[in-house]
């Protein structure tokens, strides 16, 4: 199993009320990954933001092949939000300058139409550190991009919620009202009012 190449598959910002779903693909070789293990590697979810930071260079320097594939607002409108984010992992693992022999796809839905073997793993970010670098990769470049978009729509708070629907968000889309990023067709976010 070791020369397999196998692509872990993780994505992030999908009960957010603003911005893209960003997914992430990481292959890594086995060396890579116990390397990574070593440094701390887990759960995006389980780390601090200064840490999950900190391990960026360390994977994108071990990985064999990184992507990242996003889904806009416009298309989590068009599509809902769980063909977006099977749309977005999609393109991340298109991405990938070739295609994997195995992918690693975090939660219990598989990417239609993707043409390769693939496993779905529930919680797959704790049990396979392919997915967990994917889920690294993917929450650092969306939490960087919705930093810079809260000097584009300030009011939201977004470089501290990072989109989610704090209460402090949802009184700001209250009183502001929404921006064309936020996800009007969810609940919260100034929906119904058709689109």
């Amino acid at each position: 199993m070791s020369n397999l190449s196998i692509a872990g598959i993780d994505e992030v910002g999908r009960g957010s009320l603003f911005g893209p779903v960003v997914a992430a693909a990481v292959v890594l070789s086995e060396a890579a990954g116990l390397e990574l293990q070593t440094l701390g590697v887990t759960d995006s979810k389980r780390l601090s933001a200064r840490r999950r930071e900190q391990l960026i260079q360390p994977i994108q320097a071990l990985a064999s092949d990184y992507t990242l594939g996003l889904a806009s607002v416009h298309e989590i409108h068009r599509l809902n939000i769980l063909g977006a984010t099977l749309l977005a992992m999609e393109r991340a693992v298109r991405r990938l300058s070739s295609p994997p022999d195995l992918c690693l796809v975090d939660g219990n839905q598989a990417i239609p139409n993707l043409g390769l073997p693939q496993r779905t793993v529930v919680q797959g970010d704790k049990t396979y550190i392919e997915i967990a670098a994917a889920s690294i990769l993917a929450k650092v470049w969306r939490d960087t991009l919705l930093t810079r978009l809260d000097r584009r729509y300030p009011g939201y708070g977004l470089a501290r919620n990072k989109g989610y629907g704090s209460t402090h968000h949802r009184q700001a889309i209250q009183t502001l009202g929404p921006t064309p990023q936020h996800r009007q067709s969810f609940k919260g976010c100034g929906g119904f009012r058709g689109h």
